[in-house]
């Protein structure tokens, strides 16, 4: 049954992947004019060339830059035949995108909610337009009762296509000990946090936005870190950037490959995250979303840009007054933003994790990872490639979870957890 099952998929693999190229073909054609008619040409164009300007290199500066090579790679039967390379310089990094960047910035584009909720962040002035949304719980505030007890630092890190919810929903109930101080994070591009259109979303964009938005706004001089899935990643380049004021950090199902001489680690990523496959749905949804820009953009304008009445039709349908926030968070980003962070940030920033995992070991920080048996979305593989790369990492494989499971219906085990590791480092 299942070398039928697989024969089945590798004659349907190549003609549902076809299609969709030439469906992307023909968006992307659509886009450029429209793009062109309703916002002229300041509009940042498309990656539709069959592959990046500069070579790829393995220096440190090259890696850092932060661009995604997986943004030039991806290949369409139809452009390369056709040779439509779309010479739309889409060296989106140097200067030719920067001439009218205010504009495109302070605009709402015209495929992209522009409703209050979506775009209130656009009204603060200077660098406020990129100050984070952090949900703060701090108990000792305004209790005289706990005198001069020392806080400890907690930021948690959520996912792609997720928001500060998941652990102020979840987990922030469970955790009333006074003595911690916990931030969660709506990251750039996601949540209430802003979206900005000249923004490329890289590991660094991410990294600063956090460091100026929670350690330096708080003036944390020490801190854990709780990071799920994508947020890993920077979480694991923000315990790097500072190792002295670091004092733990949990890793729930983080995205890491170990690199290979003879592939370069963001193709890595996007070929084990993004597999090009009907089955499982979620890997379908995973590669429909990260191969085509412009059919993914098409799905974010009919369901992101329309979430209000999708909210209100979802509403009428369950009866309930309050949607689960799972559902809320999956049409909270733009197209922009989700793209960029998904090729950038998961597949760009593979390329960081070797040296970002090494100073870890370096500097004996004590790493937890946690992840759910059944996990469909990262590979249980990978929790195991950190113990790989980090020997002494504790790492907890949760018989029967799944990607989301592995916090959310076990939110008293996992808090009494994250309790116990955060009291062995305070107590060491």
């Amino acid at each position: 049954m299942a070398l039928m099952a697989g024969y089945i998929l590798s004659i349907i693999n190549p003609i549902v992947f076809i299609f969709l190229d030439l469906l992307d073909f023909i968006m992307c054609i659509f886009y450029k004019y429209i793009d062109e008619f309703l916002e002229g040409k300041s509009t940042p164009p498309c990656y539709c060339q069959s592959q990046r300007q500069n070579p790829t290199t393995n220096s440190f500066e090259e890696m850092n830059n932060g661009v995604s090579n997986t943004l030039f790679g991806r290949k369409n039967v139809f452009k390369d035949i056709m040779g439509f390379v779309g010479k739309t310089q889409r060296r989106f990094v140097n200067v030719n995108v920067n001439v009218n960047v205010k504009d495109v910035s302070e605009k709402t584009r015209w495929s992209d909610c522009g409703c209050e909720s979506c775009v209130s962040w656009m009204s603060s002035g200077g660098d406020q337009k990129k100050q984070l949304h952090v949900v703060v719980k701090d108990s000792l505030k305004g209790n005289q009762d706990f005198g001069n007890m020392p806080t400890e630092n907690v930021i948690f890190l959520h996912g792609f296509m997720s928001s500060s919810f998941i652990w102020t929903e979840t987990i922030f109930p469970e955790l009333v000990d006074p003595k911690y101080r916990l931030f969660a994070v709506d990251l750039l591009g996601f949540g209430s946090s802003p979206k900005p259109r000249d923004c490329l979303y890289t590991l660094n964009d991410h990294l600063e936005a956090v460091e100026k938005s929670v350690i330096r706004e708080f003036d944390l001089k020490s801190f854990h870190l709780v990071a799920h899935s994508m947020g890993c990643i920077i979480a694991i380049a923000l315990a790097a950037k500072y190792p002295n004021s670091l004092k733990s950090i949990t890793l729930v199902a983080p995205p890491y490959f170990l690199s290979s001489e003879e592939e370069d680690a963001s193709e890595i990523a996007l070929k084990r995250l993004a597999t090009k496959s009907v089955w499982p749905p979620l890997l379908f949804g995973s590669a429909f979303m990260t191969w085509y820009e412009h059919l993914g953009r098409c799905v974010c304008f009919v369901l992101c840009r329309h979430h209000r009445i999708w909210e209100k039709i979802l509403k009428l349908v369950t009866r309930k007054r309050k949607l689960n926030f799972l559902v809320i968070d999956l049409f909270r980003h733009t197209h922009h933003s989700a793209w960029h962070t998904m090729h950038n940030v998961i597949c760009g920033g593979a390329k960081m994790m070797d040296p970002c995992l090494e100073i870890l070991r370096r500097v004996q920080a004590r790493v937890t990872v946690v992840q759910g048996s059944r996990d469909q979305v990262v590979p249980v593989e990978c929790s195991n490639n950190v113990k790989v790369k980090v020997p002494d990492a504790e790492v907890k494989i949760i018989k029967g979870a799944n990607h989301n499971t592995v916090i959310i219906g076990r939110e008293k085990q996992f808090a009494k957890d994250l309790k116990i590791i955060w009291d062995s480092v305070t107590n060491a």
